[in-house]
């Protein structure tokens, strides 16, 4: 209770010097916060940015695409919302705030017209000589790796999936950028690049420059699809979209009934912390994505969607600062329930710059 005292005084003060608002203040004291590893490490990452738009950005070169720009055209934001119940674990909160489940980088190269290969094998050595073909090539790689078998994550309990860029190999040593520059033995790599099923040993190799214009007209189309379903076509796709959002709000309003969060978290600190980190920094950035979408929205002129995706921005780090202050259940709710209705605005928004 005497961190989250000291941290509120911190936001006020710096709310006072800079007249922001709660949550864009709260947002910067807390960017490194939770980091739980040395700052030299690539998961010290800065919340500001998203981690697959701006590793494509850095393989492409910064003067090709804006960060923004790329995640627009890689599906943009989304909204996932599941709770994973295993035999003797705790109930397990998952919530993706952007574009799912499709991957983001394939379809942003594809979107953006950028040639690309990508291989999978499930040989080791195919796998290592495919890497090295492509770094003689003077090629920066994207690989797709366990997160949790990464020296400079967090242990996970189970497998997920993260796309690292690979700089080069010198002396069986990988140097890779991740969130930030960082390197492994190469027979570190090689079983974190093998342990994925669906991505295993899988690379991403851009080829040639874009050609054309990119698709944004497809992706703003895409994205307000899948926020309004299906995006599965089955059972599931309830969880998705702003049909994932009300339930969400239901569940978390929910004070008596078995799926409601009183019921189902026991340990309100541990989940309330989850949800914070899933509207920051897991799967999304800050602003449950919303802000950098925004950007995106400005930047091909859909300037009415951009400003509710601000709005809807703020209102998803206010959520984050109240699950960070320990609000109530039933508070984070009211909190969502707000969200809900820019979402619902945002996906309007979005449906008639289309039609225009």
């Amino acid at each position: 209770m005497t961190d989250h005292k000291h941290l509120k005084r911190r936001v006020r003060e710096r709310m006072a010097r800079t007249d922001e608002s709660y949550a864009t203040a709260h947002r910067h004291v807390t960017a490194h916060r939770h980091v739980t590893t040395d700052s030299a490490h690539p998961a010290a990452q800065d919340l500001e940015h998203h981690h697959e738009a701006a590793l494509l950005r850095r393989v492409l070169g910064d003067d090709s695409y804006s960060e923004a720009m790329l995640l627009g055209l890689g599906g943009g934001i989304g909204f996932m919302y599941f709770v994973f119940e295993y035999t003797g674990q705790a109930p397990m909160l998952t919530i993706v705030a952007q574009a799912h489940p499709e991957p983001i980088i394939p379809l942003a190269l594809k979107r953006a017209g950028v040639p690309h290969q990508i291989r999978r094998t499930g040989s080791a050595k195919v796998a290592e000589r495919n890497l090295r073909t492509a770094l003689d090539a003077g090629r920066h790689p994207i690989c797709t790796l366990a997160r949790h078998l990464l020296p400079w994550r967090p242990p996970q309990s189970f497998p997920d999936p993260v796309d690292v860029a690979v700089l080069g190999v010198e002396d069986q040593i990988v140097h890779v950028h991740d969130d930030r520059p960082g390197e492994m033995p190469l027979t570190d790599f090689m079983a974190a690049w093998s342990v994925l099923k669906k991505s295993k040993h899988q690379l991403i190799e851009v080829t040639g420059t874009a050609a054309g214009s990119p698709r944004v007209a497809e992706a703003v189309q895409d994205t307000a699809a899948k926020l309004t379903g299906p995006v599965l076509n089955n059972s599931f796709d309830v969880n998705f979209g702003l049909s994932g959002m009300r339930k969400l709000a239901a569940q978390l309003a929910d004070t008596t009934g078995k799926q409601g969060w009183t019921r189902r978290f026991p340990d309100t600190g541990a989940v309330l912390d989850r949800l914070r980190d899933c509207l920051t920094t897991e799967h999304t950035s800050a602003g449950a994505t919303r802000p950098l979408y925004a950007d995106f929205l400005t930047e091909t002129g859909h300037d009415v969607a951009a400003t509710v995706y601000r709005q809807a921005g703020e209102q998803w780090s206010q959520v984050a600062a109240a699950a960070t202050g320990r609000a109530s259940f039933v508070e984070v709710a009211e909190l969502v329930e707000q969200a809900i209705r820019l979402e619902e605005r945002g996906v309007r928004a979005l449906e008639q710059g289309r039609r225009m």
